[in-house]
């Protein structure tokens, strides 16, 4: 069993920056693909931003590129996302997720290839 806690979500005002992060623990953890989904009231969760075990694959949604930066340390099992240049649209509760196995660009942003998931971390971004 793995757990998921995330930490960071917070009121913002538009163009700020968060950074949230997540630890993941548990017995033998091994190798695995980390990712961040958002979901805002009223819709369906979304893929963010996904990365692989060695950090040297990423993968992001179209509207958060150039804005939005997901990294690791594995030392740690830790994954962060600094967000930078938030809008308002960005407001959701943010997931970390955690992928057993090898990670493809393909399915990183397919909800049904994570293995579990944290609780979640609320990030607002007022106008």
């Amino acid at each position: 069993q793995v757990q998921l806690v995330e930490s960071g979500g917070e009121l913002v005002q538009s163009g700020g920056s968060l950074r949230l992060s997540c630890t993941a623990s548990g017995r033998n953890l091994g190798r695995y693909a980390m990712g961040w989904f958002r979901q805002a009231p009223g819709t369906e969760r979304e893929f963010v931003a996904s990365i692989n075990w060695r950090g040297t694959g990423t993968s992001y949604r179209d509207s958060v590129k150039g804005r939005f930066t997901i990294s690791r340390d594995n030392s740690r099992n830790t994954c962060d996302l600094q967000m930078n240049n938030l809008l308002p649209e960005d407001t959701a509760v943010y997931y970390c997720a955690f992928r057993e196995g090898m990670w493809t660009e393909t399915l990183a942003g397919v909800e049904s290839e994570y293995d579990y998931w944290g609780q979640g971390t609320p990030v607002t971004v007022s106008s």
